[in-house]
C-alpha cells in the first residue's frame, strides 16, 4: 500500500489515530431549544424546526409563503416571552436537563460495557445539533453508534425526523459507523414503572386530585389516519400506567396539548378539557405528561403554567403538574437499559470481538507505510 493511499484513507476523520481503540458511541437527542429567550433567536430556532417536512405536511411553495410571510413574523415574538417564563440563570431547561441525563446514561454504561463508551447530546433543532453530536462521536473514535432519541412513543414528526437528520449527516460520510436506531420504548415496563413511581411520589408530598390527565403533545389526527402509530402509543401508555396505579377507569384521562395551526388535531385537547372539568365542579386535577422525557415549554410554560391558570378561572381550586422523569435514577437507568438491549452482539455487550486491531502495532505499521496518524 503505497503512502498516498494510507494517508488518504483517513483523511476527512478529524481525531483519527491508528492507535485508537474502535470503542461504542451514544448519540442522545431531544427536539431542541432556542439559543436564548429572545425573538431573534426564535425565529432561527422556528425557522428550522416548522420547516421540516416531517412536522408541516404541507406543499413546500404554499408552506413556504405561510411560514415567512406570517408566522415567522408573529410568532416569535410571542414564543420568546414563553421562553422567558421558564428560562434558567443557567439556560434552557431541555438542554440542562437533557446534559444531566447523557452524563447519567454514560455512566451507567460505562459500568455495564465491556470496552470504552462516549455519548453526546443532540438537538433535531437548534444547538447542539445531530450533525455535531455525530461528529465528536466519530471524532472520539466511535465506530459503532446507537441512537436514542429522548421521544417515548414513536411518531414520524418526532422520532422519524431524528432518522432524517442523522442519515442526512451520515450519506456526507466516507467511513460510515455501524448504526442501531432506538424508535420507542412507551410500553417498556421500566418506562411504566418509573412514572407510576413518581406519580405516587408526588401524590405522597403534594396530596391527590380527583382525576389524573395523561396530556401528550398533539399531532394532526390526519397523521394518524396516514399510518402513525403516535395515537395508539400513547394511548397503552396511559392505560399500563393506570393499571400500575389501580386507577378506576373514571379517574384518568388521556389528552393532547400543544395545538398550531387551524387543522384538526388528536383529541380532546387538554386546554379544553381542563376548563371542562373545572367548569364541571372538580377541584384538584392531576396532570402528567408522559410524553415529555424532560420538562420543557410545553410541560413547565403550558401545562403548569397556563394550563393551572385556566383550571382556576373556570372554578377549579389547583392543577397539580406531576414532573416529568428529568434525570431520576430509575429513569436513567431504564434509558442506560434500553440502550444495553439494543446493542447485543456488539463487542460492547458482550459479543465477540469485532476486530483483531492491536492500536500499538496497527500504529507501526501504518507509520512504517507512511501515515503520521
Amino acid at each position: 500500500m503505497s503512502q498516498l493511499t494510507v494517508k488518504s484513507l483517513y483523511e476527512g476523520r478529524k481525531g483519527f489515530r491508528h492507535d485508537d481503540k474502535p470503542r461504542l458511541g451514544v448519540l442522545v437527542t431531544n427536539l431542541g431549544t432556542p439559543d436564548a429567550p429572545t425573538t431573534p433567536a426564535l425565529r432561527r430556532y422556528l425557522a428550522e424546526f416548522l420547516w421540516d417536512p416531517r412536522v408541516v405536511e404541507a406543499p413546500r411553495w404554499l408552506w413556504w409563503l405561510i411560514l415567512n410571510g406570517i408566522v415567522l413574523r408573529t410568532r416569535p415574538a410571542k414564543s420568546a416571552e414563553a421562553y422567558r417564563e421558564v428560562w434558567t440563570d443557567e439556560g434552557s431547561p431541555l438542554l440542562l436537563i437533557g446534559n444531566k441525563q447523557t452524563d447519567g446514561i454514560l455512566k451507567r454504561l460505562r459500568e455495564h460495557c465491556d470496552g470504552p463508551v462516549v455519548a453526546e447530546l443532540a438537538m433535531r433543532y437548534g444547538n447542539p445539533s445531530i450533525a455535531s453530536g455525530l461528529q465528536k462521536l466519530r471524532d472520539q473514535g466511535a465506530e459503532r453508534i446507537v441512537v436514542l432519541p429522548l421521544y417515548p412513543q414513536y411518531s414520524g414528526s418526532t422520532t422519524g425526523s431524528t432518522f432524517d437528520a442523522v442519515a442526512d449527516e451520515l450519506k456526507r460520510w466516507r467511513w460510515v459507523p455501524e448504526l442501531r436506531f432506538i424508535g420507542q420504548y412507551h410500553d417498556d415496563e421500566r418506562y411504566i414503572d418509573a412514572l407510576a413511581a413518581s406519580i405516587q411520589e408526588h401524590w405522597a408530598e403534594h396530596g391527590r386530585g380527583e382525576k389524573m390527565l395523561f396530556s401528550f403533545h398533539g399531532t394532526p389526527r390526519r397523521y394518524l389516519l396516514d399510518g402513525d402509530p403516535y395515537h395508539c402509543q400513547c394511548q397503552k401508555t396511559a392505560r399500563l400506567v393506570a393499571e400500575k396505579l389501580e386507577l378506576p377507569d373514571d379517574a384518568w384521562q388521556v389528552t393532547f396539548q400543544s395545538l398550531f395551526g387551524k387543522e384538526v388535531w388528536l383529541q380532546p385537547y387538554t386546554d379544553e378539557t381542563v376548563e371542562k372539568l373545572a367548569k364541571s365542579g372538580l377541584k384538584r386535577l392531576d396532570v402528567i405528561c408522559p410524553g415529555f422525557s424532560a420538562d420543557c415549554l410545553e410541560t413547565l410554560e403550558e401545562i403548569e403554567g397556563e394550563n393551572a391558570e385556566i383550571f382556576e378561572e373556570h372554578g377549579g381550586e389547583k392543577l397539580s403538574y406531576i414532573k416529568a422523569l428529568n434525570d431520576r435514577e430509575d429513569h436513567l437507568d431504564m434509558l442506560a437499559g434500553v440502550v444495553m438491549e439494543h446493542i447485543q452482539g456488539w463487542p460492547e455487550a458482550g459479543g465477540p470481538p469485532r476486530t483483531l486491531r492491536d492500536p500499538e502495532a496497527t500504529m507501526a505499521r501504518a507509520r512504517k507505510l507512511g501515515s503520521e496518524v
